[in-house]
């Protein structure tokens, strides 16, 4: 019995440029590592392609070639409207006279020997995917009929292109099916089972190398973040992210009706308390190192400006109060600097309010690590996690005299005014250097 394979491979697919691919991989990724993830998901499935018998290898490219195009392809652009009418075209342009596979660029697990077995017995070939989608369309010749009109993108667009063709008398082959890598636990499940594609190798150098910003981004914009020491176990004070974009509670205000104005509020995060204050009436500024934060801060109406601690801040040694709230003094992961600094933007008898670990006696100053739902973790980032009597010895070191020592509802805050003999800023800068 005569064999038939598909004498062309199309592999359709998108020029990978961020912001335009793998969009759902950014609530974990930047658009950056997203599209780096598409390139190399792109360049596996490729190389299956290149490790085939076909005669004729095409890339129905939406967008412009670039270095990860092998040599040997023949690239066609996609027209139509709908990806239904742009695979229908995809079919037409490539049609050299003998049966053809169309693949998707999302498969990277995708094998040579997939792409070439043979359909002798059948007028057409699918393959589905977990998600409800297709990997692949095997046809003998283009018919528009077998394609325009089904539903894409949708949970059931596999079976509604089965149907279809069906539907034609088609005669049609099912592959095994696969999953196709659009969202973060795909691209994880996929990693983890090929490890040796090149799509899970970067994933790998992804997953364990994010900058602490990114996740910290990531969990303002709703995606489930945890802080862990380096030992794993979670530290829940900063979770909180829920808490932190919620509105000031009584615990807050109560905090902030010892503020005399104007205040600073360091590591205003999402703007809960610069908003609260706004709200009374007290002049106040949010500073923050993340873009996310002071956006989201500004949206509520609030002034923020992005800029670290450490670096010029406007009204220096003129703020009436200055706030570490949500366990701030364990920016840098050095308390001690950190209430130093504090010291030097409050006016003269100005105040300093922390918010310190409920446990008195903790001194912690190993780094944390972000990790996301999806496992994603951060690199080490400085931090300080420290109790009320670590605080008020590096107090006294910076010269700030506790003045009060409350709690409410399991948090735990100390109140410091500067004292009239301050630590020269040369002093700092040396310390911190």
């Amino acid at each position: 019995m005569n064999t038939v394979t598909a004498a062309t491979v199309i592999v359709i697919a998108k020029q990978p440029v961020p912001g335009r691919v793998k969009t759902r991989l950014q609530t974990e990724f930047t658009p950056s590592e997203a599209a780096a993830l598409a390139r190399a998901c792109l360049s596996d499935t490729l190389a299956a392609v290149q490790d085939t018998s076909v005669r004729r290898s095409v890339v129905a490219l939406d967008g412009d070639p670039g270095p990860w195009l092998p040599a040997g392809f023949v690239v066609v652009p996609q027209r139509g409207d709908g990806l239904d009418e742009r695979i229908a075209a995809a079919f037409e342009d490539a049609y050299a006279g003998a049966p053809m596979m169309l693949i998707g660029m999302d498969t990277p697990q995708v094998t040579p020997e997939l792409l070439e077995i043979d359909w002798a017995e059948h007028d057409a070939v699918l393959g589905l995917t977990e998600d409800g989608g297709y990997w692949c369309l095997g046809l003998r010749k283009p018919d528009r009929r077998a394609l325009v009109g089904v539903p894409m993108s949708t949970d059931h667009t596999g079976a509604d292109q089965l149907y279809r063709l069906e539907q034609l008398g088609y005669r049609v082959l099912l592959l095994p099916t696969l999953r196709d890598l659009d969202t973060p636990l795909d691209a994880a499940v996929i990693a983890a089972r090929y490890p040796s594609l090149r799509v899970s190798r970067l994933h790998r150098r992804l997953h364990h190398s994010a900058h602490p910003g990114l996740l910290f981004e990531k969990a303002l914009g709703g995606t489930q973040v945890v802080a862990t020491g380096t030992d794993g176990q979670a530290v829940p004070s900063l979770s909180e992210v829920d808490r932190w974009r919620a509105p000031a509670d009584d615990v807050d205000r109560l905090a902030l009706s010892r503020c005399e104005g104007p205040v600073l509020d360091i590591g205003c995060g999402p703007g809960r308390i610069v908003t609260a204050l706004a709200e009374r009436g007290i002049p106040a500024l949010g500073v923050d190192i993340s873009a996310q934060a002071v956006l989201l801060t500004t949206k509520r109406g609030a002034p923020a400006l992005r800029r670290p601690v450490q670096e010029p801040l406007p009204g220096e040694g003129r703020w009436g109060s200055v706030l570490l709230m949500d366990g701030n003094i364990g920016i840098g992961g050095a308390p001690e600097l950190l209430l130093r600094r504090c010291a030097e933007l409050v006016r003269p008898n100005g105040m300093v309010l922390v918010e310190v670990d409920p446990d008195d006696y903790l001194d912690d100053t190993q780094p944390i690590v972000l990790r996301t739902h999806q496992g994603r973790r951060s690199t080490p980032l400085p931090w300080a996690r420290v109790g009320s009597r670590a605080v008020l010895h590096h107090a006294r070191t910076a010269n700030l005299l506790a003045t009060e020592d409350w709690r409410a509802n399991n948090r735990a805050f100390l109140t410091f005014r500067r004292s009239p003999t301050q630590l020269p800023k040369a002093h700092m800068a040396s310390e911190a250097g």
